[in-house]
């Protein structure tokens, strides 16, 4: 079994912070004349999201692209990750009202799901030839079933 452990972990936080992060995006719009009278304002800061956005590509980068050359060189998970940028980077830059409201969340969920991707890619074994992963026997669960005996 081939697998990074700061890569699982760094999966797991750009899972979060994709999330998170859509969930901003479509959150701000709707709440943005609330937002300072509960002191949270500066979620609206263009350069807030920007910020957020560098770190969740920089997140993106080390995660999927160490992976991809290290473990399992498959192109989804990074042409997800690209596609989401694009689709966020596009909704902030051209796209205004409601619809960048929709289009920028999608985005962030385009790149969860390819931090989910690449999570299970990075989780299996060089033997599986699915989509995810083929049950078969590996080592330590051959292993572990003699032990058991």
């Amino acid at each position: 079994m081939i697998f990074s452990k700061r890569t699982l972990n760094l999966d797991n936080i750009g899972m979060t912070a994709s999330t998170l992060c859509a969930i901003h995006c479509a959150a701000v719009p709707v709440l943005f004349t609330s937002l300072p009278l509960i002191g949270m304002g500066f979620l609206a800061d263009p350069l807030v999201e920007w910020v957020m956005i560098t770190l969740a590509l920089a997140l993106g980068i080390s995660s999927i692209g160490a992976s991809y050359f290290k473990y399992h060189h498959r192109l989804l998970p990074i042409l997800m990750l690209i596609a989401g940028f694009v689709i966020i980077i596009t909704g902030h830059l051209f796209i205004t009202g409601w619809v960048e409201a929709v289009i920028v969340p999608i985005g962030g969920l385009t790149i969860a799901a390819a931090h989910f991707i690449n999570y299970k890619y990075a989780g299996i074994c060089r033997a599986s030839n699915s989509f995810f992963h083929v049950k078969h026997p590996h080592e330590h669960d051959i292993d572990h079933r003699h032990k058991s005996f």
